[in-house]
């Protein structure tokens, strides 16, 4: 048995708390400063309201102001912060941390910078430790759901980070029938491949967002649809390359794509832009909620049109990018740019 400390009461931990409980490990799970009704009624009668599912007796519960506690003793940690906890995870909880004992992070997303880079939460976290330190940095990526993997339906991901004899023991800490893992030492891949699949589900719900407003006449409207999804997979593939991640890792920003459009948040931007609603009048719709898809397709757009400043890329390169920037940064009104998805290949 090993004692797993996840930080961050999300969805997405909380929900990895079933295979570790059900592999027979100790299961610590820490709330972040934004959790503290989470955890109140987890300690209450193991209800996680926004999961919307009961998990298992036996988890120890804590509030972030005991985290030293929760870390003490622990063989793994758990970064399960959203994108918006990220500094503070970096501020607060590094320090802390033994750097004998391994880090793996659930949460996905990247920087941008002036010049154009793309960075990958992983890297940024690395960059904040004093020299010299030895603690490891992984992470999960691929298309699962919090819910659907609390309730065993079948998941496949993938762990990446420096080395597999690490990564080979935390996956036989969370590997069970329903929830599959490969690992990979590609990290900035991996990584920048579901991080960009939120923006991209943005996109390519404009569809299902363009079906609904047109009504019964639109119900057997799908080939807009399938051809923003090819769009969205054509353009990662191209952003993979940029930031110099193998493209295999392609599978994985298309499969989270999928589940991504499916159900969730960004597919509800999408959806909501596609139906007519201006950006403000979403943003006000969905107020009080996480929205990834917002903040990845800002900065994967800003990072192009440096890059593309800089002669390294073109803009027209990355039409449904640009479009979708355009609606959540520039004003403008939906209009898909289809003839710019015309290519020589």
């Amino acid at each position: 048995m090993s004692i797993v400390t996840l930080i961050g009461a999300g969805q997405m931990a909380s929900a990895l708390t079933f295979p570790l409980i059900e592999n027979g490990h100790e299961v610590r799970l820490v709330g972040s400063p934004l959790d503290d009704d989470v955890i109140a009624r987890l300690r209450k009668d193991n209800y996680h309201v926004n999961l919307l599912r009961t998990l298992h007796e036996g988890i120890h519960y804590y509030s972030y102001t005991k985290v030293r506690d929760a870390v003490d003793g622990a063989d793994l940690i758990v970064c399960g912060v959203s994108s918006f906890g990220v500094e503070w995870f970096a501020d607060e909880i590094l320090p802390l941390l033994n750097e004998d004992i391994p880090l793996i992070s659930v949460t996905k997303g990247m920087l941008d910078y002036e010049d154009g880079t793309m960075q990958t939460y992983p890297e940024y976290w690395q960059t904040k430790l004093p020299s010299g330190s030895r603690l490891k940095i992984y992470a999960i990526g691929g298309p699962c759901t919090a819910r659907d993997l609390a309730d065993h339906d079948p998941s496949f991901v993938s762990y990446c980070g420096p080395d597999f004899e690490t990564l080979e023991w935390i996956r036989n800490l969370f590997a069970t029938d329903y929830y599959i893992i490969s690992l990979t030492l590609d990290v900035v891949g991996l990584e920048c491949a579901v991080a960009l699949k939120n923006g991209y589900a943005l996109g390519t719900a404009l569809a299902i967002g363009i079906k609904e407003k047109m009504g019964e006449d639109g119900i057997n409207h799908n080939n807009m649809k399938a051809a923003l999804f090819q769009e969205s997979v054509k353009e990662m593939l191209d952003l993979l390359r940029l930031v110099g991640g193998g493209v295999d890792n392609i599978m994985f920003a298309a499969g989270d794509l999928d589940v991504t459009v499916s159900a969730g948040r960004s597919r509800t931007v999408g959806l909501l832009l596609g139906k007519g609603m201006a950006i403000e009048e979403v943003l006000e719709q969905l107020k009080g909620q996480t929205l990834e898809a917002v903040v990845i397709a800002t900065r994967t757009a800003r990072a192009v049109k440096a890059l593309a400043r800089r002669g390294l890329v073109s803009e027209d390169d990355f039409p449904l990018l640009i479009h979708v920037n355009e609606l959540l940064n520039e004003g403008k009104t939906l209009s898909i740019p289809w003839g710019k998805f015309q290519k020589h290949m």
